[in-house]
């Protein structure tokens, strides 16, 4: 249940980003969806959702590290899930690389 009102808040952001005539509004959807899918992927790895307890857990929620990523759209300010007590790096970036180059491999990657 709380999981379907999290989407339905996203939903709700997207489409009030998208009705905007705002410039940096493209630069600002492509955020919200890069961080909503490293929250999805870290919530994948560690088998439990932030606070939920369960026996599957990996592992647990330790914060976000906060990145700039350069795409011709400008900056992007992303948050970085982190993990304590398994492994963990999103998909969707590369490791050290701050640049739209590997956002679009990784995201091709992703993709096939």
């Amino acid at each position: 249940m709380a999981s379907d009102q999290c989407e339905d808040t996203l939903m709700e952001k997207i489409a009030q980003e998208l009705v905007v005539t705002d410039p940096d509004g493209m630069r600002y959807l492509l955020e919200l969806l890069l961080n909503t899918i490293m929250k999805i992927e870290r919530n994948q790895v560690l088998q439990a959702a932030p606070y939920e307890r369960c026996e599957e857990r990996q592992g647990y929620a330790n914060g976000y590290k906060d990145k700039t990523m350069a795409t011709r759209m400008g900056p992007l300010s992303l948050k970085i899930p982190k993990t304590r007590g398994v492994e963990f790096y999103p998909k969707s970036l590369e490791r050290g690389c701050r640049s739209e180059r590997a956002l679009k491999l990784s995201l091709a990657e992703m993709y096939i």
